[in-house]
This record gives structure tokens, C-alpha cells and sequence, in this order.
């Protein structure tokens, strides 16, 4: 890849993978380092790309992936190093501004969401990525990434508004109710 080629991508896809990785992190300089980890893998594999396997944002977003998913484990095996030392200390914390506790009711809810459908709904919302890039970048089908898409959000849905949810659902039920009590008396009323 010469030169040329490598900085056209980089303007190109900087910024979204830049957004990207900062929504996933929620931290702007280890999205930064994450970006150049990412552009320097592009550079080193770029003999690896294949446009036929798909384009060059599904590419690189599935790279930027990868070094969030390293980044998670080695951060999961430092904390649970640092809990074995720390255990029982206590250590004083702020109370965090409306910022920080908008983060943390969404990192609650997402929580409640498997792997994949934090993936999948971070390359969607985060990344801006469609369905057929995200099913490219997760090895999925459209079909299973559209799915998973919507049964995540009905259950992030369900988990912020349980009860209007359930009331409206309720509702419709029950006014179908007389509907069908009333086409099936007179449909039997009309019979000899």
C-alpha cells in the first residue's frame, strides 16, 4: 500500500473509527491510542485485505474491534489482579456528575445484553455501520445481525420502560377481545 492509498484511508475512515472507538471506550485518549493501534495494524496487513471479502470500512472497523477486545481482556486481567490485592480497602470516591451517571445507566442496561449484542449494537449506533457491513465484520448473516438488532433494543426497551411496555400490550389484547367475541357470534348466529 503506498502512501498515498494508506492517507486517503485515513482521512476517509478516521473520524467514524475515531467516534467509534470513543462510544465504546467513553475514554477520548485510549480511543486515540486504539485509533493508531488500528491504522498501524491496516498498514502492516494491508497485504492481507481482500475487497472481495468486503470493503475497506468493514476491514477496518473488524480490526478496530479486535484491538477493543484485547484492550477488555487485558484491562479484565488487571482489575481482577488488582481486586486480589486491594481487597478490603476502601477507597474514596466522588459522587460522579450527571455525565459520568447518564454513562453508567447505560453501561447498566447494556449489561443486561450478551456479547454479540453489544457488538452489534455499538457498530450500528456507534460506528453508523448498516447491516450487511456489520453481518461482514461479525461473519453473520444480514438476516441474524437485523434480528439480534431488534431483540436487543426490545430488551433495552423493556428494561428502561417495563411496565408501559407491558400495559400496551396488555391493552391491545384485551381490545381484540370483544372483536373476536363478537365475529364469532356472528358467525355462528348465521348458521342453520
Amino acid at each position: 500500500m503506498g502512501a498515498d492509498t494508506f492517507e486517503r484511508m485515513y482521512v476517509e475512515h478516521r473520524d467514524g473509527l475515531f467516534a467509534f472507538l470513543v462510544y465504546r471506550t467513553g475514554n477520548r485518549a485510549l480511543a486515540e491510542d486504539l485509533l493508531g493501534d488500528v491504522f498501524e495494524r491496516a498498514l502492516r496487513a494491508h497485504a492481507r485485505f481482500d475487497p472481495e471479502r468486503g470493503s475497506q470500512t468493514t476491514w477496518l472497523y473488524a480490526i478496530a474491534l479486535n484491538r477493543l477486545r484485547d484492550h477488555h481482556r487485558r484491562a479484565n486481567v488487571k482489575r481482577s489482579a488488582l481486586e486480589r490485592f486491594v481487597v478490603g480497602e476502601r477507597v474514596g470516591i466522588e459522587a460522579p456528575d450527571k455525565g459520568v451517571a447518564d454513562r453508567d445507566r447505560v453501561g447498566q442496561l447494556l449489561a443486561i445484553l450478551s456479547q454479540q449484542d453489544r457488538e452489534i449494537l455499538v457498530l450500528r449506533f456507534g460506528a453508523d455501520l448498516t447491516a450487511s457491513q456489520i453481518a461482514k465484520v461479525t461473519n453473520q448473516r444480514p438476516a441474524t445481525v437485523e434480528g439480534r438488532l431488534y431483540r436487543a433494543l426490545r430488551r433495552l426497551r423493556d428494561a428502561v420502560e417495563p411496565e408501559p411496555h407491558a400495559a400496551a400490550i396488555a391493552a391491545r389484547r384485551a381490545s381484540r377481545a370483544p372483536r373476536r367475541a363478537e365475529h364469532a357470534g356472528s358467525y355462528g348466529a348465521n348458521r342453520p
